[in-house]
């Protein structure tokens, strides 16, 4: 699908997953900036502009299990699909200990637009996918740094997220991983739970079965990585939601 802040994968594949990634390009937008938020080269490479290598890892997930993915096409530090339209961090002004030039003084006719040509018409596109299949379950795919500045080595090589409100599928997904010898966090490194986030907007609402994978960056930064982890990870989803009857 070309023109749109979205792409999307298989839709008419049958499997009841969707597959879906917030973050999975560091692209801006020619209208702002001509393309540049102001930050150096090497900083739009880092995990602050997008989600290392979790676009091809939910492309070939996604091909695995035939299920049908959708993957943002705007950076999230442009603005960020997996945050509520009222949060403070939907645009950020630093990340990670970056300055984001572009952000500092964004006002509100900008952030508007953001939303009206980036923001909601992936979520309008997110929301026609998930309600297509009437027992749709969802499984988001990210990617997150090994260490954040200052801060300790994070030890997990997956973290398997999910709130609270819905707990059909996390615990069970945490201990299969572990059953494969990895390092699984649960609800690590972030927590599961956020009020106007993808899942929540998405799957919580609807009463969707959900769950959301983190991989760690280093893992999947190559095509090599990408293809085993998608292995990896479509032998554990498959046949997952009828083993545990979800």
């Amino acid at each position: 699908m070309t023109g749109q802040p979205y792409s999307i994968i298989g839709e008419d594949r049958p499997s009841r997953w969707l597959i879906t990634c917030d973050h999975a390009t560091n692209r801006v937008p020619d209208w702002i900036g001509g393309g540049d938020l102001g930050i150096a080269a090497e900083d739009m490479q880092r995990h602050i502009a997008y989600d290392i290598g979790a676009a091809a890892l939910a492309r070939a997930l996604a091909e695995r299990l035939e299920a049908p993915a959708i993957l943002s096409d705007f950076s999230r530090l442009v603005i960020d699909p997996n945050r509520g339209e009222d949060d403070p961090t939907l645009i950020m002004r630093i990340y990670d200990g970056t300055v984001i030039p572009a952000n500092r003084r964004i006002d509100a006719a900008e952030r508007e637009r953001r939303l009206a040509l980036l923001y909601r018409p992936y979520h309008d596109a997110y929301a026609r996918l998930a309600a297509a299949h009437p027992r749709r379950a969802i499984c988001a795919i990210h990617s997150f740094t090994c260490q954040l500045r200052g801060r300790p080595r994070r030890p997990w090589a997956v973290g398997v997220l999910f709130s609270h409100r819905d707990q059909r599928l996390g615990p069970a997904l945490v201990r299969e991983c572990r059953d494969q010898g990895w390092i699984t966090g649960e609800n690590e490194p972030y927590s599961g739970h956020l009020e106007g986030d993808s899942i929540d907007r998405h799957a919580l609402a609807y009463g969707r079965p959900n769950v959301l994978i983190e991989v760690r960056n280093d893992l999947i930064a190559d095509a090599a990585g990408q293809q085993l982890w998608a292995d990896r990870l479509a032998a554990v989803l498959s046949g997952f939601l009828e083993r545990h009857e979800v």
